[in-house]
Order: structure tokens, then C-alpha cells, then sequence
């Protein structure tokens, strides 16, 4: 990284987020998007939408990503030298629309994530949850790259409630209603195949449907520092199977099926 760990630090703790930061050389991205394809012809497309989860466990290469040098490298700076590896997931937007149905199908009606805040769901207190998207893809406005509010992780959070509009990817249905974001000042965070950007638990985020004939994949790889803790909620208990300390030591033992 050509920024220095202190530039890092405050852009992050300002805008709550960093984009375009490079990742992957062009052999580690093409290796891992053949990999990625070898899951696709496995599982099918509806499996690897969204259902590859936590297969860091399972996958050498996706481990691999998970604790790459140059990934840790930028969550470090952020997070300190002691991290663990929280949760990962694969994303992917296939496209839905076709040259020849592209006006018979409504935008409104396709899939697209909607305006929330990652700790809403996740139930982590004593630290911030960081998430980190490694695009395998280009990720563009027109296949639906991530959007974002910058400076909104310092709101706290905000409410969330069922989403309105069909089509949502979230898994529990929910959205920020929009009178509670500034839309207008949202920034589109596109991004080459091999970069990564990365944003704060408490960031509000988003992202459009994908208008295009491109599939848009990434991985996403929630992090958190040694110090952070799940938090215990009868009404949606959480369950963190997959956790692994990817730096440094713990001295804390708040994952207590942690891996090393």
C-alpha cells in the first residue's frame, strides 16, 4: 500500500469507508475466478448467488483470500494487530436481463440490496465490525456496485423496517427508509476485478439492481478485533461457527470454537 497506515486511519474513522484499494495481481485473480467458476458448474447459480457461506472453512483458496497479505494489511491499520475472521460470504448479482426482454422486464422488480447497516444483524458489541468486498468482477454502476453514505457510521444506528419495493437481497427483508438517508450524497464505489473496498458495520449502504449483461461476484469478509464480543439476543440468537484469528493473539476468548 502506498498510503501510509495514518492516512488509512483517517480517512476510514471520517468517511466510514475506502475504495479501489488493489488486492488480487492478475494470476491470484484469475485463479481465483476459475476456482469460483468450479463452484458455479458444482452448485448451480442460485446456490452461488448468495448460499456460499463461510466456505473459507471448506476451501484452501478461499482462505487463502480471506487472510491475503494485502487484505490484512489495510485491516490492520484499521483494526489494530490482533483481528479475527468473523464470517464470509460470496455475492453474486447474474444478470437478468437480456438484449431481447430488456424492456419487457420491470427494474423495479429485480434483485437489489437495500439501504441498511451491517450491525443490525450481526449482534457484535466491544468493537467495530469491518466488511471487506474483494470484487472477482468488475463491479460498476450498471451491474449494481455498492453504494454508500459517507460520514453515516457516525449516526448510530437507525431504524430499519420490512422493505417496500420487491426484489430486496437481504435476507431478512429489511431496509432504512429513505427519509432516514441522504441519498444525495450518496458515492458510487466501483471497482476493477482484484480490488477490494471496505466500510464500517455502521455505514449505511446499498446497492442497485444489476441492468446489465455481466455478473457482478465478490467476496465479502467481515473482521473484527480480538476485543469485540457477540452480544446475546433471545429474540434472533446469533451463532458464529466460523471464526478464525487471521492475526496476531486473543487474549480475550470471546469465540470460544475459534480457529487459528
Amino acid at each position: 500500500m502506498t498510503t501510509s497506515v495514518t492516512k488509512l486511519q483517517q480517512n476510514y474513522n471520517q468517511q466510514g469507508f475506502l475504495s479501489a484499494l488493489p488486492v488480487l495481481n492478475d494470476a491470484e485473480l484469475r485463479e481465483a475466478r476459475q476456482a469460483f467458476s468450479e463452484l458455479e458448474k458444482e452448485f448451480g447459480e442460485d446456490y452461488t448467488q448468495y448460499s456460499l457461506h463461510n466456505v473459507h472453512l471448506q476451501y484452501p483458496w478461499v482462505m487463502g483470500l480471506s487472510k491475503h497479505p494485502r487484505i490484512l494489511e489495510v485491516v490492520k491499520a484499521v483494526l489494530g494487530p490482533d483481528v479475527i475472521l468473523l464470517d464470509s460470504r460470496f455475492i453474486c448479482k447474474y444478470p437478468t436481463l437480456k438484449a431481447a426482454n430488456i424492456q419487457e422486464r420491470e427494474e423495479s422488480k429485480l434483485p437489489y440490496v437495500a439501504w441498511h447497516q451491517d450491525m443490525r444483524y450481526w449482534g457484535i458489541a466491544g468493537g467495530p465490525v469491518l466488511s471487506v468486498w474483494l470484487a472477482l468482477d468488475d463491479s460498476l454502476e450498471e451491474n449494481g456496485a455498492l453504494q454508500v453514505i459517507p460520514g453515516s457510521h457516525c449516526s448510530g444506528m437507525l431504524l430499519h423496517r420490512p422493505a417496500v419495493r420487491p426484489g430486496n437481497m437481504l435476507s431478512v427483508n429489511q431496509e432504512i427508509p429513505e427519509e432516514l438517508v441522504q441519498v444525495e450524497d450518496a458515492v458510487l464505489c466501483p471497482l476493477a476485478a482484484g480490488q477490494m473496498s471496505i466500510h464500517d458495520g455502521l455505514l449505511v449502504h446499498a446497492s442497485d439492481a444489476n441492468t446489465s449483461e455481466r455478473r457482478r461476484c465478490g467476496f465479502v469478509i467481515r473482521y473484527v478485533p480480538t476485543c469485540a464480543s457477540p452480544t446475546q439476543d433471545p429474540d434472533r440468537p446469533r451463532k458464529f461457527h466460523a471464526t478464525v484469528l487471521v492475526s496476531g493473539t486473543d487474549q480475550f476468548n470471546h469465540f470460544s470454537n475459534k480457529r487459528t
